[in-house]
C-alpha cells in the first residue's frame, strides 16, 4: 500500500513539473504529438449526411423550404433590429395555414372541443349561460361515446367508434350512397393517412404512383420516402388546369414501357396548387380509366369546402363511382379529408381521416395493422373531424351564427382570389388563371432571359430567384413553382390567398411595385 502512495505521489510531482514548463520544446513536442495522437483516433460521427437513408436526403418539401428558412431569419432580424429591412413584418403566404394569418376559429367547434376536454365545466350552472345549448348537448354525446369519457386516453387505432359513425352519416348525407364507419381511419390530419398508403403500395422504385403536375409536394415526399417512382401527368395551364385522360393514357404507356408497375392515380380536387375544380364528366372519366387499368384511385379531397365558382361544386370521387354503379368489387378508392382546411382551418388541430372502400378483408388487416403501429390519432383531431362532418343543422341555437361564421369566411377568401388574381394579371409577363377552389394561385411568370441568366449565375433556379428576390424587397413569402413541378421551360410560384382581407391592398401595392421594378432591372 505504501509503496502504490509513493508511485502516485512521483507520478503527480512529474506531471506537474511538466506542466510548469510549458516554453520546453520537448515537452511541447510531447503534447503535440500526444493530441495529433488523440485527434487521429478520434472515431467518425455515428450519423453523417452521407451515412443516413439516402430517401431522406432524396425528399423534399418545398413549402418549407429555402425560401421559407430565409424568411425566418428575416423575421428574428427584424424583431432584433427593427427598421434593418424595407418592411416590418413577413407575410406568409407560402403554406396553407389560415389561423397563422388570423382566421379566427369557429365558435360552435371550440366551445365543444372545450367541453370535451374539460368535462367538469358542464356540471357547473354558469356554463349554459356561457356555452350555446347545442354544443353542450353535442359534448355530452361525444364523451358518451369515448370509453370513460378520458379525451387524455388512447382509442381504437382507427379511431373512436362513435366519432366514426358521425363521420360516416356526414359523408352519407353528403353523397348520397351508404358508409361503413369501419372504412374510416382516423388520422392526424390527412398526411399520414397518405403516407400510410404509399406504405401499403409502395414495395420497390419498380412501383409508380401517377401524381398531377403540378402537385402537393407531400407526394414526391412520401413517394420518395417510400422508395417509390413518380409517375407524372401534366394539367393543362391553358384550359384552366384541365386533367385529360388522353394524358393519362400516354404518361401511363410511357412508365409501363420502362418497367414501371403504376400502381395507383392520385387526383387532388380541389386542386393544389393549382385551383381548380374537376366537373363531373371528367371524374367520371377519371373513375373508368381507374377500373379498365386497375389503379388505385387516390382522391385528396380536403378542400372540399373551399369552393368559390358557381358553375362548380364538389362531388366525392367515391359518389361518382357509386354513381356509376362501380362497388367495392369494381374499383379501390381511397378519399382523405382534414380539418386544416375548409373553412375550419384548425391546422394545429391534427385531424383528419381516410376512407378506404374496394380492398380485401385480407389488405384491410394490413392496413389496420399499420395503423396500429401508431396507436391512435389525437382525441380533439378525432373529436373536430366528426364537427366537420356534422355542424349545426337548422333548429340547433347555433346554426344561424355558425352559418354567418361559415359563409363569411368563404365568402372573404373568394374576394381575396378574385383581388389577387386581377393584380397578377394586370403585371407585365403575369398570367394567372381563376381560383376556382382550395386556397392558392398559382401564377405563371415570363421571366427575361437576363433574369434567367442571372439565376444561373446564382446557382438558383429561375422561379426560386424571382421568389427570394421577392421576399428580400416586400417580405411577401411565396413558393417557387419548381418546388410543386411543372412544364419544363415555364416558371410560376404559389401564393396563398389567406392573409387578412384588410392586408390584400398593401400585398398588391408592395407585389407590384416589386414585379415593376425586377422587370427593368433584367429587361433583355
Amino acid at each position: 500500500m505504501r509503496r502504490f502512495v509513493l508511485e502516485r505521489a512521483k507520478r503527480v510531482i512529474i506531471s506537474s513539473s511538466l506542466l510548469s514548463n510549458s516554453r520546453s520544446p520537448l515537452l511541447s513536442s510531447y503534447f503535440t504529438t500526444e493530441a495529433a495522437s488523440a485527434m487521429a483516433s478520434k472515431p467518425n460521427p455515428p450519423v453523417t449526411v452521407d451515412s443516413i437513408n439516402p430517401k431522406v436526403l432524396k425528399c423534399e418539401y418545398a413549402v418549407r423550404g429555402e425560401i421559407v428558412t430565409h424568411a425566418q431569419r428575416l423575421q428574428q432580424e427584424l424583431q432584433t433590429h427593427p427598421g434593418s429591412h424595407l418592411f416590418d413584418e413577413i407575410l406568409y403566404c407560402n403554406i396553407g395555414n389560415p389561423q397563422s394569418l388570423g382566421q379566427q376559429p369557429v365558435t360552435f367547434f371550440r366551445e365543444v372541443l372545450a367541453l370535451c376536454d374539460h368535462p367538469a365545466l358542464l356540471d357547473k350552472s354558469e356554463t349554459a349561460a356561457l356555452f350555446s345549448s347545442d354544443s353542450i348537448e353535442r359534448a355530452w354525446q361525444i364523451l358518451d361515446v369515448i370509453p370513460g369519457r378520458a379525451t387524455g386516453a388512447y382509442s381504437h387505432s382507427q379511431g373512436v367508434k362513435g366519432l366514426r359513425d358521425a363521420i360516416a352519416a356526414g359523408i352519407e348525407s353528403r353523397d348520397g350512397f351508404p358508409c361503413n364507419p369501419d372504412d374510416i381511419f382516423l388520422t392526424d390530419g390527412a398526411s399520414p393517412a397518405v403516407h400510410m398508403m404509399m406504405q401499403l403500395l409502395i414495395t420497390s422504385e419498380k412501383d409508380g404512383i401517377f401524381c398531377p403536375i403540378p402537385q402537393y409536394p407531400l407526394y414526391s415526399a412520401s413517394i420518395a420516402l417510400h422508395g417509390g417512382s413518380l409517375v407524372p401527368y401534366y394539367l393543362d395551364e391553358s384550359t384552366g388546369w384541365g386533367l385529360e385522360v388522353s394524358e393519362l393514357k400516354k404518361q401511363l404507356e410511357s412508365a409501363r414501357s420502362k418497367g414501371i408497375n403504376v400502381r395507383a392515380l392520385v387526383v387532388i380536387n380541389p386542386g393544389n396548387p393549382t385551383g381548380q375544380v374537376l366537373g363531373e364528366e371528367n371524374q367520371r372519366q377519371i373513375v373508368e380509366f381507374c377500373k379498365n387499368e386497375g389503379l388505385v384511385l387516390l382522391a385528396d379531397e380536403v378542400y372540399q369546402e373551399n369552393i368559390y365558382v358557381e358553375d362548380k361544386k364538389f362531388n366525392s370521387f367515391k359518389k361518382i363511382a357509386r354513381s356509376m354503379g362501380y362497388g367495392d368489387a369494381d374499383l379501390p378508392v381511397v378519399s382523405f379529408q382534414s380539418v386544416s382546411k375548409g373553412y375550419y382551418g384548425e391546422c394545429g388541430k391534427r385531424g383528419g381521416y381516410m376512407e378506404i372502400t374496394g380492398f380485401s378483408a385480407d389488405v384491410r388487416e394490413q392496413i389496420y395493422k399499420v395503423a396500429s403501429v401508431n396507436l391512435c390519432s389525437n382525441i380533439s383531431g378525432q373529436i373536430l373531424a366528426s364537427l366537420v362532418m356534422n355542424p349545426p343543422k337548422v333548429g340547433d341555437e347555433s346554426y344561424e351564427s355558425f352559418m354567418a361564421e361559415r359563409d363569411g369566411i368563404l365568402e372573404s377568401l373568394a374576394r381575396r382570389a378574385k383581388a389577387l388574381e386581377d393584380s397578377f394579371n394586370s403585371c407585365e409577363g403575369i398570367s394567372c388563371n381563376k381560383a376556382e377552389g382550395a386556397m392558392y394561385l398559382f401564377p405563371r411568370i415570363d421571366l427575361p432571359q437576363k433574369a434567367i441568366e442571372a439565376a444561373k449565375a446564382a446557382n438558383k433556379v429561375p422561379d426560386a430567384f424571382y421568389a427570394q428576390k421577392l421576399l428580400e424587397a416586400t417580405g411577401i413569402v411565396v413558393v417557387p413553382g419548381s418546388g410543386f413541378g411543372q412544364v419544363p421551360g415555364t416558371w410560376h410560384f404559389r401564393c396563398t390567398i389567406l392573409p387578412q382581407e384588410d392586408k390584400i391592398p398593401a400585398i398588391i401595392t408592395r407585389f407590384k411595385a416589386f414585379h415593376e421594378s425586377f422587370m427593368q432591372e433584367f429587361s433583355d
